[in-house]
Parts: structure tokens; sequence; C-alpha cells
């Protein structure tokens, strides 16, 4: 048989070399229903219904009748009609997850302790990224009780302002929980970090260490964190005697993106080797912030940590892989989004039963994460100082 030669792609049409594109109809395929099923199994749609809902009179049905029915659904890819399920049970198995700013790296962990817990309850969660703005947050808000999600978490990770707007939720009867938020009232559950035990873990670290002359680049005074850790800061200052030199306290911008504190960290650093004050160390509001310092100090010809001991906040990602590593006080921040679901799941169970549910307010323990940023302070070091 004689062969005929492949035709090049210079000799065919440039639509023909082109386009391998294959057409496919517009038109939507039939969906599996129950009555197929029932068809294929060889039962009624009533008995097919009843073992695919899991209904009450399915302990009446035989083990046998209910592998056939269940197999006969694999084999045919048959998927329960989510809306039609809703309509019958007034169900979604769903959770609103809010966030004001996703691109904040202190959302990540708190993001997959969220989504397991989640997953292991069988909830789906429809998460939402508002980019800091009042409007987009409130629309959202909207959307998802218009999706008739059974609980919402909001992850308030940086400027939370106090609006009103989750009352809606409270009215209907939606159980809802904030993460590093307490919601004024008793409407809405939290969880937050003890940031004034923070803030003491942090400065009882570096006075460990041997450090008196110390420089703190504080939080905006508009962030709910910032009061707190400095009062822990405070508290523990006065009960060993330590003076703390104002002009070495820096406070950061308010400022609607959560990285610009690394911007801050870098500028402030610098206003102050400006000043010629001396410090041996050096406690920043956040991890972005102590990050920004160190780059700073480098910057300037000043070692980390031997000219100079830097310590964080929050313990997100980057700090274990900075050069050198944060040290840093922890928040355990995956476990907080576990436990923001456990919150709500208590009260989704409650709602079903028609019980009221508790407004809890939980405030989890932080945690020292020693690394290479901080040392004990040598005498050579401190007479320069």
């Amino acid at each position: 048989m004689k062969s005929v030669p492949l035709q090049s792609n210079k000799d065919m049409p440039d639509d023909a070399a082109t386009n391998n594109s294959v057409k496919r109809s517009s038109s939507k395929s039939d969906a599996v229903t129950m009555r197929d099923v029932a068809n294929l199994s060889g039962f009624s749609p009533a008995t097919v219904s009843i073992v695919l809902n899991n209904a009450p009179l399915a302990r009446y049905i035989a083990p046998a009748t209910k592998k056939k029915i269940e197999e006969s659904a694999r084999k045919l890819g048959y998927r329960p009609n989510a809306m039609a399920r809703f309509l019958r049970s007034k169900r979604t198995n769903s959770v609103g997850v809010m966030f004001f700013d996703i691109t904040d790296p202190f959302c990540t962990p708190i993001l997959r302790g969220i989504e397991n817990s989640l997953y292991q309850a069988s909830y789906l969660p429809l998460m939402a990224d508002s980019h800091n703005q009042r409007n987009r947050f409130e629309r959202y808000l909207e959307m998802l009780l218009d999706r008739h999600v059974e609980a919402l978490i909001v992850v308030a990770n940086w400027l939370f302002v106090d609006i009103h707007l989750l009352a809606d939720f409270s009215k209907r009867n939606i159980p809802a929980a904030t993460i590093g938020w307490e919601f004024p009232g008793d409407t809405v559950s939290s969880v937050m970090v003890d940031n004034e035990a923070g803030g003491r873990l942090a400065l009882e670290h570096l006075h460990k260490l041997g450090h008196r002359k110390i420089a703190f680049i504080r939080g905006p005074k508009t962030l709910i964190d910032s009061a707190p850790r400095w009062k822990g800061v405070q508290k523990f200052a006065h009960s060993v005697g330590l003076e703390i030199d104002q002009s070495l306290a820096m406070q950061l911008d308010e400022e609607f993106d959560p990285n610009s504190s690394f911007e801050g960290g870098v500028r402030f650093t610098e206003e102050l080797l400006r000043r010629k004050r001396k410090f041996t160390a050096l406690l920043a509001f956040d991890d972005l912030t102590a990050l920004g310092a160190i780059r700073a100090l480098i910057k300037a010809g000043i070692k980390v940590p031997e000219q100079c001991s830097v310590i964080g906040f929050d313990d997100v990602a980057m700090s274990a892989l900075s050069a050198p590593s944060l040290t840093t006080v922890r928040q355990p921040l995956e476990a907080m989004g576990n436990l923001a679901v456990n919150i709500v799941m208590e009260g989704i169970n409650a709602a079903q039963e028609k019980r009221d549910w508790t407004i809890t307010h939980h405030r989890v323990a932080p945690e020292l994460v020693i690394r290479e940023s901080t040392r004990a302070i040598s005498f050579s070091t401190a007479d320069d100082k």
C-alpha cells in the first residue's frame, strides 16, 4: 500500500495549522435523577429517595437494598441537588469566612485552621476578602446572607473598625465569631490572643538577656492589639524597675495595608539611629515590623543579634525563614481558627435544636519562640551602647 506523506505545516492553510480546538455543545446534559437510579436499581423512586437522603425510614430498609441503590447511584454519577436539599431541610452546610485583607501573613495559618475544622465537620467555607474596604465588606455580608450560610467567621487582621453590620446575623439567629477583635456587646463571639501577656513575655525575654537600653516600635493607636501589648510591656517594666526611655519609643502610622508595617519598621529604625540614642535591643509591634527593623540595622552596619537584639510578635511563616531567624511571641493562629469553628458549630447545633447558645470571648495564651535574633548582652556591647 502506497503511503501518503504527511503534509507540512507550511503547506497547510493557516487556520488548519493553528486551530486545534474542539467545539463542544453549549447545551447542558440532562442531570441524573433519582428516577434514573430507581430504573437501574429496580426499586421504587420512594425507596431510592429514602436511601439517598438517609431519611429516618432508611433504618428499616434491608442492607442489600441500600447497597444496590448506592451502587446504581455511583454507576450513574448521581449527585444530590443542593438547592432541592436546601428547600427541604433549610440547611446549606456552609459557613461564611470574611477576611479584611487576605494578603496579611497573619491570615494564612488562621485560614488553615478554619478550613481544616470545617472540612472535618463536612461544612464548606465560602471565603471573601474585603480588601480593607467597608463597602466591599458590606456587600459580601449581603451576598453571604443571600446564600444562606449557617454561620460567619470574620478575621479582623489589621484595622477592623467598630461597625454594627454583623447585627444582621444576630437578628437572623446566625452564629458569628470574630478572630483578632472582640466585638462590643453580647451578640458575637470572639477569639483573641492575650496581647497583654504577649507584651510582657517579649520584654521579659530581653530583660533576662541583660538588655536595659531598649527601643520600641509600637502598633497604630486605633488597632485593638496595640494598647494591651504596650500595657504588658509597661507592667513588666514597672515590676522590675526598668525605666522606658520615651525617646526610644516610636509608633506605627495608621495604614490600611498590613504589609506596610515592614516599611514602618525600616523607617522608624532609621529614625532611631539618626537620633544617635544608644540601644542594645528593639521590641517591635509585630514580625513584619521586626523584619523591617533588622533590614535597617544591617544596612547601617549593625549586626543582629551581636550588637542589637530584635524581637517580634505573631510568628508568621517568614519569621523562621529570615536571616537571622526571628525571635517572636507566637499567636497560636491555626488553633485560633479551629476554636472559632468550634464556637460557631456549637451555635449551628443550638439553632437546629431550637435552643440558646452562649456568646463566648476566648483569650488564648501566647508563647515565646526563641530564635537567632536575640542573645544575651555582652559587656563590650553594653559599654558601647
